[in-house]
């Protein structure tokens, strides 16, 4: 069964290595995804900005014009989620991912199971996103300002910047203010899988949120962390 219903999800993999393009091409084609592959940045962007496709996978380290500059040029012009590929611990790629808009990160190596699992968890995302997901409901005395149509937030004007992950991050967070929220159901709910420990997609959107409405000028309520728990959204003067 595909992941959105009447629709043959077109997927971009974008990886230069010839065994490992190939290895997703074919296993991503058995699972029913319409898949092209293209092996270097330059031809990556022209077709990412050329097609409409439902999900990008984006391989980091490539000669020429690498992921994370594909990435950050894409985002200038495109909405389309992006899964980067980086090797296991390569922890300051994934962090650059995320600050130029990744929506998720795949470790390598990783096993068929595992593509699949991210990439039709990206497509449930598109999905309801296409189907008109509500905003969250701003308090009157938030001046925080959620906009589901642009999957964005502001304050004062000016524009987060948000990526589609971190605004549902962050739109559930604000649906249960001052309720932690654990990891475990954070990911269940928010990026649609299950929490592995070595798992750090969620610290790393979290991180994000926090600098994109610091640099807005938002204080009202702060995004913290709740050892052992999880996640809150909570009033400014709390301790």
């Amino acid at each position: 069964m595909h992941p959105v219903p009447n629709h043959t999800p077109s997927i971009l993999a974008v990886e230069d290595d010839p065994v490992l393009g190939a290895f997703v091409h074919e296993q991503l084609g058995r699972c029913g995804f319409d898949v092209t592959w293209c092996q270097n940045g330059q031809q990556a962007l022209a077709l990412a900005l050329g097609n409409a496709y439902d999900v990008v996978l984006m391989d980091v380290l490539m000669p020429g014009l690498d992921g994370l500059q594909v990435l950050q040029q894409l985002r200038q012009r495109s909405r389309t989620p992006v899964i980067i590929m980086s090797a296991l611990g390569a922890e300051q790629d994934r962090i650059a991912g995320f600050r130029r808009g990744a929506d998720d990160y795949l470790p390598k190596p990783f096993s068929v199971d595992e593509l699949h699992v991210r990439v039709e968890a990206i497509l449930r995302r598109v999905a309801l996103e296409r189907g008109g997901s509500p905003s969250a409901p701003a308090a009157e005395s938030d001046p925080l300002r959620f906009h589901a149509g642009r999957q964005d937030v502001s304050y004062d004007g000016a524009l987060a910047g948000l990526t589609p992950s971190e605004f549902r991050l962050l739109s559930t967070l604000h649906q249960h203010l001052e309720e932690p929220l654990s990891k475990a159901f954070l990911y269940q709910h928010v990026l649609q899988r299950g929490y592995s420990q070595h798992d750090r997609s969620l610290d790393m959107h979290v991180s994000q949120i926090r600098r994109k409405l610091k640099a807005i000028g938002y204080s009202r309520r702060l995004l913290r962390t709740v050892w052992g728990k999880g996640y809150v959204l909570s009033a400014e003067a709390e301790a």
